[in-house]
């Protein structure tokens, strides 16, 4: 009987951490070029796609490797005949994923997908087999999800260890414990919150101290939020019965327990606290109704000197989004009637005096280079796959040497198409700045214009403007 033409496989492997009793990576990538080499297939090193460990099967949105083998499995022609796996959960927990990607790589690419580990008889009945192999993996992915619910929320309901513990606390032998470091720095806030401090000014206080958050980044005005608002500080766990930890503090489907934590904070500040946070929030209704029909000329160009952070609306000026929630130290406050002025006034300074700061963007040429950049990806991946052709006596000498000659002269085509044009002069940059912006630019003064109108048109022409209060300065940055 004449031996069967050798097929290209690639596999897939992916490891849980929700089952103790699979097979490692090692082990499975074993099992699959034992099989390979019993069944006359050649699985090449580049087309092992294996994901980092705890990947979950039930969506393909975050298994970057499952992805990145459906994009190859796509081109033309077929990298591979046949796709690999240890067992068919490997490949999807959910029958939607694992029909619609199978019917794909079966039917449009003419991959056969296969495990090794779950043999299918060649008839009919086989289609019925898979699909009851395919139920068992949901249904054992969605009852294993069921029973970590229902053992997190047992846990929670006897005030355990649910999520991470907050600032202030630390996990210690399955309990929560102060953290002796940044236990004060929770009792601070409430102190100065309590006596009257805003939330800016207590996160400008603790980053002026050097003190960061978990995450070693500056406190901002929400993570002093979280904070007031956290009923972990009084000794609660909160916990809802879905296993999720909302950020609504107020959320009524969260459920608060007893906890067997110390609290770092009396019930009575903590009462008060609420109490001030709710005033906070009414007074800024209020102001908030008063303003919002209002729209800003200079809304999203204008920024901090000091940070870079957009400058956003205050009251009637504006003011560094960063200083307002505490994190920058500089306070850039400009009344908006002024600074609109201001502006206009330089940009038709700049206009007079030929003196513009102009910033090219590439962002227009930028599909195109993508497109161009795959093109390229895919001819050096077809040079790889038709010297392993001639290498595998598929190709002979001659049918190598044309077919990689073709490839080459492609790839110095695409590179040569990559190269990027040569940048204007100033001059010329100063030249199509004017013939392209001259209409909106004199339109700008016209006070029958909405100020959303002339944002939308200082947007066309205007990358950003720079504010420096110290030094009384408004620098404009244009675009081309």
């Amino acid at each position: 009987m004449p031996e069967l033409p050798q097929k290209t496989a690639a596999c897939y492997i992916r490891v849980s951490t929700d089952d103790q009793l699979e097979y490692s990576p090692d082990s499975q990538l074993k099992k699959i070029r034992e099989y390979a080499a019993a069944h006359n297939m050649l699985l090449p090193n580049d087309l092992i796609f294996q994901e980092e460990e705890g990947r979950s099967a039930r969506t393909t949105a975050h298994r970057t490797e499952f992805q990145r083998m459906i994009a190859l499995a796509r081109q033309k022609p077929r990298p591979f005949d046949v796709l690999l796996l240890w067992k068919f959960s490997r490949f999807a927990r959910s029958r939607e994923d694992a029909v619609v990607y199978k019917s794909m790589l079966r039917r449009q690419c003419g991959i056969e997908v296969i495990s090794v580990s779950e043999p299918l008889s060649q008839d009919k009945t086989a289609v019925i087999m898979e699909a009851v192999i395919e139920a068992m993996d949901e249904y054992y992915s969605l009852n294993l999800a069921e029973e970590v619910r229902r053992g997190m929320n047992e846990k929670a309901s006897r005030g355990g260890v649910c999520h991470i513990a907050p600032i202030g606390y630390q996990v210690e032998n399955g309990q929560y414990i102060a953290d002796q470091a940044f236990a004060p720095v929770v009792q601070t806030i409430f102190a100065q919150f309590l006596a009257g401090a805003p939330y800016r000014q207590i996160a400008g206080f603790l980053n002026s101290q050097g003190i960061r958050t978990q995450n070693g980044k500056p406190f901002e005005v929400r993570a002093i939020q979280r904070i007031l608002q956290n009923p972990m500080y009084i000794g609660k766990v909160r916990y809802m019965e879905n296993g999720a930890i909302a950020g609504d503090y107020q959320n009524p489907h969260i459920q608060l327990v007893q906890g067997s934590h110390p609290p770092l904070v009396a019930d009575e500040d903590f009462a008060k606290a609420q109490a001030r946070i709710e005033q906070i929030k009414h007074s800024r209704r209020r102001y908030e109704r008063a303003n919002s029909p209002q729209s800003c000329m200079l809304q999203g160009l204008m920024r901090c000197s000091n940070c870079g952070c957009t400058m956003v609306k205050s009251k009637n000026g504006l003011q560094c989004y960063a200083y307002s929630h505490g994190v920058c130290r500089q306070s850039h406050y400009i009344t908006e009637s002024v600074a609109n002025a201001r502006v206009l006034q330089a940009i038709q300074a700049d206009m007079q005096n030929f003196n513009l700061h102009i910033l090219l963007r590439a962002n227009e040429q930028a599909p195109q280079q993508e497109a161009l950049h795959q093109q390229l990806l895919r001819a050096q991946n077809r040079l790889g796959r038709i010297k392993r052709a001639y290498e595998e006596g598929v190709d002979t000498l001659a049918e190598y040497k044309q077919n990689k000659t073709a490839v080459l002269q492609e790839i110095a085509r695409l590179e040569q198409k990559m190269q990027p044009p040569k940048p204007p002069t100033q001059q010329e940059c100063q030249k199509l700045f004017l013939q392209k912006n001259r209409n909106a630019i004199a339109a700008l003064p016209d006070p029958s214009l909405s100020a959303s109108e002339k944002n939308a048109l200082l947007r066309a022409f205007v990358d950003h403007i720079v504010f420096n209060r110290a030094k009384n300065t408004l620098d404009i940055f244009y675009y081309l």
